[in-house]
């Protein structure tokens, strides 16, 4: 604005953008400024807590944010976040709350982490910022997964210094419960400071406006939708062009078939264009299909390509999780991967093998059967253009611990949680979150919770931490510890 120029809507993306330009003269032009807060790996020296860290991090010249600050109990917590809330506006940049973390760094290990955040910090919130804007149009869109979510079209407003033009509306119950209609005045928020939400309806200038409907079929391919509950969902999967975009980006995503140079712009670029109808048109790119594509030349076009091929050969977890299938993440792929060892055979499960597998509840189940039984000509596509779907190691037989399965609860001494599940996961055996009657072990380390009494009602075999790290040693690994 300063310089005469539209600012930016978005300081997050500007920033990712600047530092992917390969004109260091423009980057110059846009100064970017770094605060550190972690130290991931050191060797030579050792820390006791993280204040020690932030001011070994200063000694070192690097900047850290000077409103760290040391507390010594929540009212203190407490009178910073208040503090920080009266400064906010003030700021030289956005926040939207304080992250509070625990700063003896070996009572961290002890705690430990969960699967995407750690037991030792946790982010309080602001309350988000609001504004007053006109709901112009409610569209529906359908997001990868084949979901139907209501979206209202804004009038633009500035709410904390980005424009918004559009806010999900979760549901059709939700449009409901707060009786939005097209015309509305609405108040909206900026949940987490990052998702636009419409809050309330304020007034209706049109009293004739009509109450929203979700579709009777996707708007993207045509396909009758399914209603469940307060969801609607097209089922059409991968011949939805509405999914396949997305699609198309999960299955080049790094924990799918790790395809470089092929995320979601590209992926909407290829179906947009016609290039890419089914998943099994990617091996059938040339680089002088993708050279027209924006952000692509010769040399970009014949890396993606190359990238695109080298993905011909994926391992069955790897690959099941890039197909999308609904209720099945990561780690599932790789219980069913296990279990089955090929593509061939898990295909051919029917939903009484499914059940018997530990996770995999009816619905789960059902969701195999369903996105199998509707897609399978898009896996045969596959196949015919090139897709080897290799199989797990000893035909998912393989390793020390393979066909055990384990449960933790406590915390572990010398393990994080996701590193006792790794720990056992390289020698073959499976770590999942719940006890049920497929357990094998039960590790329990400090202050375990109610799984231990479920497991010993169970008569599953429950194991310290000395007799785990033992049986990962292999020093102990009969069934029975015999």
């Amino acid at each position: 604005m300063e310089n005469g120029e539209e600012p930016f809507a978005n300081p997050r993306n500007a920033c990712a953008g600047t530092l992917r330009r390969l004109d260091s003269q423009v980057v110059a032009r846009w100064p970017l400024a770094v605060y550190c807060y972690e130290i991931l790996q050191v060797e030579g020296t050792a820390f006791a807590s993280h204040w020690e860290i932030l001011k070994a991090l200063q000694g070192w010249g690097l900047r850290t944010n000077p409103g760290n600050r040391r507390v010594a109990d929540f009212e203190e917590i407490a009178a910073y976040r208040q503090e920080l809330v009266e400064k906010r506006d003030e700021l030289p940049y956005e926040i939207d709350g304080i992250v509070v973390k625990l700063d003896d760094l070996a009572l961290r290990e002890r705690l430990g982490s969960r699967h995407r955040s750690p037991r030792w910090a946790l982010a309080w919130k602001f309350e988000p910022k609001r504004e007053i804007t006109t709901l112009e149009r409610i569209v529906v869109s359908v997001g990868p997964s084949g979901m139907l979510t209501p979206v209202a079209l804004l009038q633009p407003v500035d709410v904390g210094g980005v424009t918004v033009s559009r806010a999900t509306l979760h549901n059709a119950g939700e449009v409901a419960n707060k009786d939005l209609r097209e015309g509305d005045r609405v108040r909206i928020a900026r949940a987490g400071d990052v998702i636009p939400e419409v809050l309330e309806r304020l007034e209706r200038p049109n009293k004739y406006a009509h109450k929203f409907h979700m579709p009777e079929k996707c708007p993207a391919c045509g396909t009758p939708v399914i209603r469940e509950g307060a969801y609607v969902r097209c089922p059409a999967g991968l011949s939805c062009r509405a999914q396949l975009r997305g699609r198309i980006a999960h299955y080049a995503s790094r924990s799918a078939l790790d395809i470089e140079h092929l995320g979601e712009k590209t992926a909407a670029q290829l179906v947009e264009r016609g290039l890419v109808a089914t998943l099994a048109d990617l091996y059938r790119l040339e680089p002088e299909d993708v050279e027209g594509l924006e952000g692509f030349a010769e040399q970009s076009a014949r890396q993606l390509c190359a990238a695109i091929a080298e993905s011909r050969r994926p391992r069955l977890d790897r690959f099941l999780y890039a197909l999308g299938i609904r209720h099945v993440g990561s780690r599932l792929a790789g219980t069913l991967a296990e279990r089955f060892g090929t593509l061939a055979k898990l295909l051919a499960a029917d939903r009484d093998e499914l059940g018997k597998i530990p996770d995999v509840v009816p619905k789960i189940a059902a969701s195999l059967i369903e996105f199998f039984a509707g897609n399978r000509q898009v896996i045969e596509e596959l196949q015919a253009a090139g897709v080897e779907v290799r199989p797990m190691a000893g035909d998912g037989k393989g390793g020390p611990l393979a066909g055990r399965t384990f449960v933790f609860t406590g915390a572990l001494e010398h393990y994080t949680r996701s590193e006792a599940q790794a720990a056992v996961e390289k020698l073959g055996g499976r770590a999942t979150s719940g006890v049920s009657g497929g357990i094998d072990y039960l590790v329990a380390g400090e202050e375990p919770g109610q799984k231990l009494n479920e497991a010993r009602d169970r008569g599953i075999r429950i194991l310290d931490e000395g007799e785990f790290r033992k049986l990962l040693a292999g020093k102990d690994r009969s069934p029975d510890g015999g």
